[in-house]
């Protein structure tokens, strides 16, 4: 495990990375670009929530390569990371489940959308943020629910709109879920680690 951790943090492999999450993020813009075209332009930056994730990521990437923490950015990403990767992975299965069949492209969806929640995770012992970032996270996670499912900002899934309410539910336990982990792998892991004995 220790061997596994040292190698995320090597430059070949974040460089590999940060390469990737650009291009992911890139597409992620442009696959939504139809319902940005139908959004107003004040709701523009709460309307592509995993690319903005996959940004907030790509930020702490370069900030690595950079040997830099940005602790708000790395709140931001751990949370929103997981919550829309694992929220688009539940979301497509629902689909699935309904109609009892998916196109190709869902399944890649799933897959690079599980791989972003699980990056995030594996980063945790490298975050450098505090519990006053987390919270700032938090805002910003449940004013974004607000958008999505009091102003009608959410991703478009037709299928799924005949159970909005339920996905709105789901959606506001999610970011709790998320921000507790968050706050588990960081801020409470950091916290034993200090406090643990020092071996003489």
């Amino acid at each position: 495990m220790k061997i596994f951790q040292y190698a995320l943090g090597q430059k070949p492999f974040l460089i590999i990375l940060t390469l990737i999450n650009f291009f992911g993020t890139a597409y992620g813009y442009y696959w939504y670009r139809y319902q940005l075209a139908d959004t107003p332009a004040h709701f523009y930056i709460f309307v592509p929530d995993s690319p903005t994730a996959s940004l907030f990521f790509f930020i702490v990437l370069v900030g690595f390569l950079m040997h830099k923490n940005f602790p708000i950015i790395e709140a931001l990403a751990i949370v929103t990371l997981f919550k829309y990767g694992i929220w688009a992975v539940i979301m497509n299965i629902l689909v699935l489940m309904i109609n009892g069949s998916l196109p190709w492209e869902s399944y890649m969806l799933i897959a690079s959308h599980f791989g972003m929640a699980i990056q995030g995770l594996l980063y945790a012992p490298y975050y450098r943020f505090k519990v006053w970032h987390l919270l700032l996270a938090a805002v910003w996670t449940f004013h974004n629910d607000v958008i999505d499912y009091v102003f009608g900002m959410m991703p478009r899934y037709s299928v799924i709109m005949d159970y909005i309410n339920q996905v709105g539910y789901f959606t506001f336990w999610l970011s709790v879920i998320s921000l507790l982990i968050a706050y588990y792998l960081v801020i409470d892991k950091r916290a034993k680690q200090l406090s643990l004995p020092k071996s003489r």
